[in-house]
């Protein structure tokens, strides 16, 4: 069966839907608690090469099961609708598409990164390793 629309038309969908931001846009809202940064990049990715300090690390593939309420795996951080949601992943395109399903789910307080994690480490914006953030976060619930 051939593939009828591309990952590049459904990425450049998404992006025509979803409120996108630079770079520097976000790292000026670093420490912002009205912002929850969101790593959907895949473990191997965070082991490989960290993440942005204090992102709230949610695997794409449980993203949407975290999110509604309905889910015995839903995560309460992501009931906050005092919080604008930011996603990132490698590049942009699977945070585009995440942040266009998120929508399609209700919410209205979620975008995404353009060029996600390989503009944000281009740029020079601030990175912690994996470990780092585990050590972060287990400080920040103390």
């Amino acid at each position: 069966m051939p593939i009828t629309k591309g990952f590049r038309e459904l990425v450049d969908e998404a992006m025509a839907q979803v409120t996108t931001y630079s770079v520097q846009e976000v790292s000026a809202r670093l420490g912002d608690a009205r912002v929850q940064i969101v790593d959907i990049r895949d473990v191997r990715e965070l082991e490989r090469e960290g993440t942005i300090p204090a992102a709230l690390l949610a695997p794409r593939g449980m993203l949407e099961f975290w999110v509604d309420p309905a889910s015995p795996y839903h995560k309460p951080v992501f009931a906050d609708e005092g919080k604008e949601f930011i996603l990132f992943c490698g590049a942009g395109w699977r945070s585009a598409l995440a942040t266009k399903t998120l929508q399609d789910m209700g919410m209205r307080n979620v975008a995404h990164i353009d060029g996600g994690f390989a503009d944000w480490k281009k740029q020079g914006a601030p990175i912690v390793s994996l470990d780092e953030h585990k050590k972060e976060s287990a400080a920040r619930k103390a």
